[in-house]
């Protein structure tokens, strides 16, 4: 299958301190002189190489099937069988839609006998890095500096389009064409994907999500945040879909599992595929993430994660259908708290603005960039003074309209069938396309809940409603206020009892017989169709931003010439290096590097569900029954600290040591550099990473599945 995707990203790059930065594989060997003084003893070629077997080939993105190259998680192979290490919360969804009431894996942990007991997951994907190429001077080709920006991205993407057609014959591969260094450069990923993954070991959320919301983003930490998944593949080693002919994929590549141990200043590497960093951020932008985006998030997610809980605590089976949805509702509302305290405490806006105090001193020494550069910061910081209400309102509607009440969005999965019947399209589309739905809303309604929805709906609407300037509310809005006097309850009411999309039944009831006016007149349909047409008249001009951007990263780099930059995160495959180390927080306190399954013991409170400790693990810890997986003092080390920059999607990096060993897999960040996506504190930030005689232990000792530690075969010393 073939995928060409262009992303519009833009890079910034400043200096980057020892442990700063996030390093495109196919460019470390500009860093890897100071790679090497951190400690590594391998090669770059060791790490990244097309011709022969590298770490590289050892890496995997994880992504959902609509969106292959969307990837989400990191992971890692660690057998020649495809076995595959990620982090709890990154398998979360996929255990949590095996969990019933009957097999409740969220609760009792998963682990499978034998390969025919392993769990096939439809919607996730892995994908292994093949390649990287430069194309940058294919990409600009003819492309004048003095073009506008719709005339220079109408000239690229005529490029980009020649591009497509030279791999137009590979099925095999997906592309992704990904712009870096502000449009200076551009980078073909090539990105072998499997979609047959199998769900082969978790441990209970009592090891995998010990500690839950409250130790969520903080150190100390004791959460064993791992699961297990397999490729598989064709007899030949080929990607396809899920099938019992299919076997466990041989990599040319897979890691070394050590328990041999770590001490403070050891090396550490992670790779894996990071979200987004926005550490080009100016002032103004920095001032509209503490006043806009931060408290608007922190909001409405509050209310959600209060209907979600409210709901979950009536009945076993929506509990189970909603964990996933609350989990991942919940990290982010805590992370915006932890962000905008952080900016604020760790002074971001004044670092920024001194960041431009300099540029203007550099500006006023060199005249002869006065005509390119000194309006950009004026052009930046009018945008978020002219838009401050439109940016508010674009808050409101990712998070409150799409990202709120489900019924809102599941109507756009019936935008295909709108064609379908709209342009009366032959019997075999149609029918491709209701196959296609039925197995969508199969998914869809397995974890669903009206009354969950509609009490969502109609809190989240009326705050849209409440907070947002009229100019950008929805049109369904107006008919609110003026036919039922802004109740949403009321108008809620008569629209759960309606639609088609507010039960399977319904739903299916539809798809047994589809109609275009059942459809078009459905007042989700409406809505749905409502929303996307607000969305699009914003009206929210950011063409004067991405011009002003553009050249704000582009002086930065004319005035350190002579520095190394690196690209903001963009979800592909990128390294970072650094060590294990402890920090001080605060005055007169200073954390230690590691934890152990002491603090397990000591935090257990078996009246809070977020801190239970399951007998068997407590029973192992009487008998100190730790096998090879004690450290020197004779305890089990649980959770240790690195210097390594990362952020989301860094989730279930692989942690390795200077020999490309993996001692753990990244997981989380620190409360006090929960800033760090926009600025990095050298001083506070550090990653979070579960042990991997952690992970070992609970496989082998804990749950006795010693198939997988004799696949593994770990390094002992």
């Amino acid at each position: 299958m073939k995928k060409i995707l262009l992303f519009w990203f833009v890079f910034a790059f400043f200096y980057a301190s020892a442990d700063e930065g996030m390093w495109v594989l196919s460019l470390i060997n500009k860093k890897y002189d100071d790679i090497k003084k951190q400690g590594l003893k391998l090669s770059a070629e060791d790490i990244y190489n097309i011709n022969h077997a590298s770490l590289k080939d050892a890496i995997v993105g994880l992504s959902n099937a609509e969106s292959p190259l969307g990837f989400f998680c990191s992971a890692s192979i660690v057998s020649s069988k495809g076995l595959v290490f990620t982090n709890h919360h990154c398998g979360y969804e996929s255990i949590q839609q095996h969990s019933t009431i009957e097999h409740n894996y969220l609760a009792d942990g998963f682990w499978a006998k034998d390969y025919k007991d392993e769990l096939p997951n439809e919607n996730l994907c892995a994908s292994i890095l093949v390649k990287i190429e430069d194309v940058t001077t294919d990409v600009l080709d003819g492309i004048d500096s003095k073009m506008s920006i719709s005339e220079r991205n109408a000239k690229i993407e005529e490029k980009i389009k020649i591009i497509e057609s030279e791999y137009a014959n590979d099925q095999e591969n997906n592309y992704q064409i990904v712009d870096m260094f502000a449009g200076n450069q551009y980078l073909l990923f090539v990105y072998k994907t499997f979609y047959d993954v199998r769900l082969v070991g978790a441990p209970p959320s009592s090891i995998g999500k010990f500690g839950g919301d409250t130790d969520n983003w903080m150190w100390t930490r004791h959460t064993g945040d791992f699961s297990i998944f397999r490729i598989y593949a064709t007899a030949d080693g080929k990607p396809a879909p899920y099938s019992a002919s299919n076997v466990p994929y041989q990599p040319k590549k897979n890691l070394k599992v050590s328990i041999k141990g770590i001490d403070k200043g050891d090396y550490a590497m992670t790779i894996g595929f990071p979200g987004t960093t926005a550490r080009y951020m100016t002032s103004s932008a920095v001032k509209n993430e503490i006043d806009i985006v931060a408290p608007s998030v922190i909001k409405i997610r509050e209310k959600k994660l209060s209907i979600i809980s409210n709901g979950m605590s009536k009945a076993e089976k929506t509990k189970i259908q909603y964990a996933s949805k609350y989990s991942e509702c919940s990290n982010y509302y805590k992370y915006y708290i932890g962000e905008r305290e952080q900016l604020i405490r760790n002074n971001v806006l004044n670092k920024k603005k001194n960041i431009e105090e300099k540029f203007n001193q550099w500006l006023q020494n060199h005249s002869d960039k006065k005509e390119e550069y000194q309006n950009v910061l004026s052009i930046i910081d009018n945008y978020y003074n002219e838009y401050k209400e439109g940016l508010l309102a674009y808050q409101y509607l990712n998070e409150a309209i799409f990202g709120g009440s489900e019924l809102v969005y599941f109507p756009f999965k019936t935008f295909s069938l709108f064609q379908d019947l709209q342009y009366k399209l032959p019997n075999d589309s149609l029918q491709f396309t209701l196959n296609d739905l039925k197995k969508q809303a199969d998914n869809f309604y397995k974890d669903f809940d009206p009354n969950i929805d509609k009490e969502l709906f109609v809190a989240l609407f009326s705050m849209y409603a409440n907070d947002v300037n009229p100019l950008y509310h929805l049109g369904v809005m107006n008919l609110v206020e003026k036919k039922y006097k802004g109740d949403y309850k009321k108008y809620a009411d008569i629209i759960y009892s309606k639609s088609i999309f507010t039960s399977k039944e319904k739903f299916d009831k539809f798809l047994a017989n589809p109609n275009y006016k059942t459809l078009t007149n459905d007042p989700f349909f409406i809505i749905a169709q409502d929303a996307l047409y607000t969305y699009w008249m914003m009206n929210i001009n950011e063409d004067s931003l991405h011009f002003a951007e553009r050249l704000w990263i582009k002086a930065q780099m004319e005035m350190y010439p002579d520095s190394i930059f690196y690209p903001d995160a963009n979800s592909t495959i990128r390294l970072s290096y650094g060590n294990v180390s402890d920090y001080e927080p605060r005055d007169a306190v200073k954390y230690d590097f590691y934890t152990t399954i002491d603090g397990i013991m000591e935090k257990e409170d078996p009246k809070n569900d977020e801190f239970i400790v399951p007998a068997r693990l407590k029973e192992l810890y009487q008998k100190k029954d730790y096998g090879w997986y004690a450290n020197k003092q004779g305890t089990v080390p649980v959770c240790f600290l690195t210097t390594n920059d990362i952020t989301g999607g860094n989730s279930g990096s692989c942690v390795l040591d200077a020999e490309g060993n993996l001692i753990g897999l990244a997981f989380d960040g620190n409360w006090e550099a929960m800033s760090g996506d926009i600025n990095y504190e050298p001083k506070l930030q550090r990653t979070i990473c579960v042990d991997s005689r952690y992970v070992l232990f609970i496989i082998d000792k804990f749950a006795g599945a010693t198939r997988l530690i004799n696949e593994i075969n770990p390094i002992k010393e």
